[in-house]
């Protein structure tokens, strides 16, 4: 259940309608998600929220666009973001994921998941081969 509510007509604010044509146009969709929506309740909260995201996701970078959505929906496993998870599953799909990639990327999160709890109870200390700051 939302702790907020979305604004009825959040494009009456001309800053909430700059950044969801924005929205629009980096993504070439006229669909705006919820979370944009739910984000219009405070317009400066939407406009930096969506800078950052934008910066990171939809600027080209050495990261390919499918492994970044894998890297974020990895995050959102690890931070129990149900609505994050879903739409960076999605957005993986949609830049071609397969279904074999996605049950290695399941494989991969529970793996990590699990050592990162042991390792986390039992301290084991870094090996020093490991440390890139080496003085």
């Amino acid at each position: 259940m939302a702790t907020i509510a979305p604004p009825k007509d959040p494009e009456s604010d001309p800053r909430v309608k700059a950044v969801f044509d924005d929205i629009r146009t980096t993504r070439g969709s006229d669909f705006i998600n919820n979370v944009w929506r739910y984000l219009a309740f405070d317009p400066s909260l939407l406009a930096a929220t969506w800078a950052e995201v934008k910066a990171v996701m939809a600027t080209p970078t050495a990261l390919e666009p499918k492994v970044k959505e894998m890297i974020y929906a990895a995050v959102s496993i690890a931070n129990s973001c149900d609505y994050c998870t879903h739409s960076h599953l999605a957005a993986a799909r949609a830049k071609g994921m397969s279904a074999e990639e996605q049950a290695d990327f399941f494989r991969v999160v529970a793996s990590a998941g699990k050592t990162n709890h042991l390792l986390n109870a039992i301290r084991v200390p870094v090996d020093p081969v490991f440390v890139m700051d080496k003085e």
